[in-house]
């Protein structure tokens, strides 16, 4: 199994650290967090500074894992560039077109395949971590036409042993689907927070389950909120664009006739399409093998993500996928 070296030991970066080493795969990582750093090596876990630990996968041929903030994530890249510049290099930051263009600036010789893991909480740092974390979880692992497969590969290979499934999607693709079901959310939580606090003790002191629920990721440290959202500028202004239409219905509706049916019902029916798929994916799902060393390889794969399937299992070259059954 190939080694992995994780720089950066927050919440994912430590999860991705401590998933990789539950595999069976030897894993060290970095990080400029001293709290970070002291409680790993309390765990059990070798920290180095950046360039050591990347030193160290130069020499043990290792997967670079790049686990820091968006604004973070050029001045890691310049390091990679110069005491890694070869590397096979991933990543498992929330957007991904930013650090494309970053990887093609500050180190242009590795070989990259983008990664995203769906799946964390409110909490950060080491301290939230979790090596089931991303247990049946989707992990996206980018598709480009130009992607290198032993990049890819070496990609996926970590997501299936951390315990998530591959979902193959381009970098654009997946910004704005993110933009929609990860980063709008946390602006309709912040939103919602908000109002619901203008209305005073009463308000919070009636609070339940809908606005606990509505608000939980407005717990989530706000620096963290701002790089992923403010990273996904022109995808999240599309979804925030629709969310607003929606809500522009909803009030003209409300305020001329004082039904909110369509509001409603499309909610409701949209909720019952999310736990419809994720029930067809329980009842049990259609194999297909995908060859990914074909020409076509890369459009098959994210043909695939674009219709709900996920990658489950790699034997060799060939991705064995796994379709919903409807």
């Amino acid at each position: 199994m190939r080694a992995v070296c994780v720089i950066g030991l927050g919440l994912i970066g430590g999860s991705v650290l401590r998933a990789a080493a539950r595999s069976g795969r030897q894993a060290w990582g970095a990080t400029t967090s001293e709290t970070d750093a002291s409680a790993a090596v309390a765990d059990g876990f070798t920290v180095a500074s950046t360039e050591d630990a990347l030193a160290k996968a130069v020499a043990e041929d290792a997967l670079v894992v790049v686990a820091v903030p968006l604004p973070a994530v050029p001045d890691v890249l310049r390091v990679v560039g110069a005491v890694a510049p070869s590397c096979l290099l991933t990543d498992v930051v929330s957007v991904k077109e930013p650090v494309v263009d970053a990887v093609a600036r500050f180190a242009p010789g590795v070989r990259y395949a983008g990664g995203h893991p769906m799946s964390g909480r409110s909490e950060s740092g080491w301290a939230g971590g979790d090596a089931e974390l991303f247990d049946g979880a989707p992990w996206v692992v980018a598709s480009e036409d130009d992607t290198p497969l032993d990049a890819w590969l070496a990609a996926a290979s970590l997501a299936l042993d951390c315990g998530a499934h591959v979902v193959p999607a381009s970098a654009g693709e997946h910004d704005a689907a993110v933009a929609r079901i990860s980063h709008l959310p946390h602006i309709l939580a912040a939103v919602l927070a908000s109002t619901g606090a203008d209305g005073g003790p009463l308000a919070l002191s009636l609070a339940a389950g809908s606005f606990t629920d509505g608000t939980r990721v407005a717990g989530t440290r706000p620096e963290l909120v701002l790089a992923m959202c403010e990273g996904n500028r022109t995808a999240l202004l599309d979804a925030v664009d629709d969310a607003l239409g929606r809500l522009g219905a909803a009030r003209g509706a409300l305020a001329s006739t004082g039904g909110l049916a369509a509001t409603v019902r499309g909610g409701h029916d949209a909720r019952g399409a999310l736990v419809a798929l994720r029930e067809a994916r329980v009842r049990g799902c259609d194999e297909l093998r995908i060859g990914v060393t074909g020409e076509e390889a890369m459009d098959e794969l994210r043909a695939l993500g674009a219709g709900g399937g996920r990658v489950i299992r790699l034997e060799g070259d060939v991705a064995v996928a796994c379709l919903p059954d409807d």
